[in-house]
């Protein structure tokens, strides 16, 4: 990837690396103002990645708000061997699979007890199953982690390298995955043509 591209990348609110790496500078001085910039930069951004990750719209927001305070409090951690966007990214992905885990050691240590009356709201019932295209139900019906390789690739433009570095795995581990998501939405799409 071009240096052009991965700078004009760093947000859609028009940010280049540089503007974004002063900003984390800033706010490694607890500058509030430059916090809430840097919010603005990755909200969209942010929201996108976790509801396609997730598939979970009722933790996004509490997700997002954790990855950035984590941002507020470890600033002066960002080391700039990565780029501000792999950084925020990988903290957004990893508070994301802590939650899922959470939720699913809930369920199963719900189930196990066998509590009565556990079941997913109406409100999420409905979200979950209703989808704004065919793309967005193929890709949901795939693993969280192949949905993270998918959506860091195609919806926001990372390489398989960095994309290795959010998900602190192998390269070739991101390729596996991408592997096995392209094979299962070419499969999908195919019986959903039929």
């Amino acid at each position: 990837m071009s240096e052009t591209t991965a700078g004009s990348r760093g947000s859609s609110a028009g940010a280049t690396e540089d503007e974004e790496r002063a900003l984390i500078r800033r706010i490694a001085c607890q500058e509030r103002d430059a916090f809430e910039l840097l919010y603005r930069i990755y909200y969209r951004r942010l929201m996108r990645f976790l509801d396609r990750v997730m598939r979970r719209p009722q933790m996004i927001e509490e997700i997002l708000d954790d990855t950035m305070l984590v941002v507020w409090h470890k600033a002066t951690t960002f080391n700039g061997a990565s780029q501000v966007s792999t950084w925020i990214f990988a903290i957004a992905y990893k508070k994301a699979m802590k939650a899922l885990n959470r939720e699913r050691r809930r369920v199963l240590s719900a189930v196990d007890q066998e509590e009565p009356g556990y079941a997913p709201s109406l409100e999420t019932t409905l979200i979950d199953g209703e989808s704004s295209s065919a793309l967005r139900r193929l890709v949901a019906g795939l693993s969280a982690e192949q949905r993270a390789v998918v959506e860091l690739t195609y919806f926001h433009g990372f390489a398989y390298k960095e994309i290795a570095e959010i998900l602190e795995c192998p390269v070739d581990t991101v390729k596996t995955r991408m592997f096995h998501a392209r094979r299962k939405l070419r499969i999908a799409f195919s019986a959903q043509q039929e």
